[in-house]
């Protein structure tokens, strides 16, 4: 070969290896779109992250993140509030589909249920994490996302969960649940209600404006003879530092009426935990990221994900504080929330 085959030789390989190489480079974006920030949320985005890491997709690597957190003005809760709400969804939305990301990022059912159309529409992979039941956030059903769309869900089946609650408390018959306007809150009184019943169990609820104190929604289910009460996915016992929350734990401990949660993490007051862990979730959301990003998979053909086996904890300070004796069952399955 003489040089100037050489030469021509040389430049191709350079071009070829230069093209793999941007192609191994590539620097991907996603988009991420929550409303509301509180500790389970930040808990999911994290392990979302690790996920993603461990698929070789890294921050200040090859992985471009932009965060937004709609938070509302609790002050102004209510019709207005929630229409507040809906329109920065959909700005934000309009502005995330501007810049044409890699993949979207949903966290929590109003996030989710209100981009969905826009961004898939647009072309742009959707997963999502921290949704209590898929259909409420507009997916076909529990495992599947419907077009452009994946992730995964914090769905329990509520009759396992209450049959652990049954199991922990065998003479409790009325419990009362107090919630917002919440997609998730909604969705979980609802699953509830249905079915209660099968177990014993009957559910009183009542509705609460995201500014309003509990306290007298709590006063007015005591004078209906409630025995316990249950918190649900419901982002009003975050706020304000667990304020709400905390209110409903001292009258728990005055009146020595237990509060069950469905929500994993720290809940002041209550005693026991049934349900899914948004770290768990966030990861599995992560798998599906990374399924998209890094083997092209369409979402649409992604099922949806959900964590196999029920969390149960308990917290050993408050059992205490509040006389109670759990069966050795529970103790026997269950984790110190600590």
């Amino acid at each position: 070969m003489n040089k100037t085959g050489v030469l021509i030789l040389c430049i191709v390989t350079g071009i070829i290896l230069s093209s793999v190489c941007s192609a191994q480079e590539k620097n991907y974006r996603i988009e991420v779109l929550q409303v509301t920030a509180i500790e389970p949320y930040q808990q999911a985005y994290e392990s979302f992250l690790t996920e993603l890491e461990k698929g070789g997709l890294a921050q200040g690597r090859n992985l471009t993140v932009n965060r937004a957190i709609l938070d509302f003005d609790v002050e102004k809760s209510g019709l207005w509030s929630k229409i507040g709400v809906l329109m920065r969804i959909k700005r934000e939305t309009s502005r995330i589909v501007g810049v044409k990301p890699d993949l979207v990022l949903t966290i929590g059912t109003p996030a989710t249920k209100y981009s969905r159309d826009k961004i898939v529409e647009a072309g742009i992979p959707l997963v999502f994490t921290a949704v209590a039941i898929p259909e409420a956030a507009g997916c076909p059903s529990l495992t599947e996302g419907g077009k452009g769309c994946t992730g995964a869900t914090l769905y329990m089946n509520m009759k396992d969960a209450l049959q652990i609650v049954r199991l922990a408390f065998p003479t409790i018959a009325t419990v009362a649940i107090i919630q917002s306007d919440d997609d998730n809150a909604l969705a979980h009184v609802e699953e509830a209600k249905k079915h209660g019943p099968g177990v014993g169990m009957t559910f009183l609820s009542k509705e609460v404006g995201k500014s309003e104190s509990i306290t007298t929604a709590v006063n007015e289910l005591l004078g209906q003879g409630v025995q316990a009460f249950a918190i649900p996915l419901d982002t009003y016992y975050g706020l304000r530092d667990y304020e709400e929350t905390k209110k409903l734990a001292q009258i728990s401990l005055e009146q020595k009426i237990p509060i069950f949660s469905f929500v994993l993490g720290k809940v002041p007051g209550a005693l026991l935990y049934v349900g899914s862990d948004f770290s768990t979730i966030g990861g599995l959301s992560g798998r599906q990221a990374v399924k998209i990003l890094r083997d092209g998979s369409d979402p649409s053909t992604l099922p949806i994900l959900r964590q196999d086996d029920l969390n149960i904890l308990v917290d050993t300070n408050q059992v205490k504080a509040l006389g109670v004796n759990l069966p050795m069952e529970i103790l026997q399955l269950a984790k110190d929330v600590d």
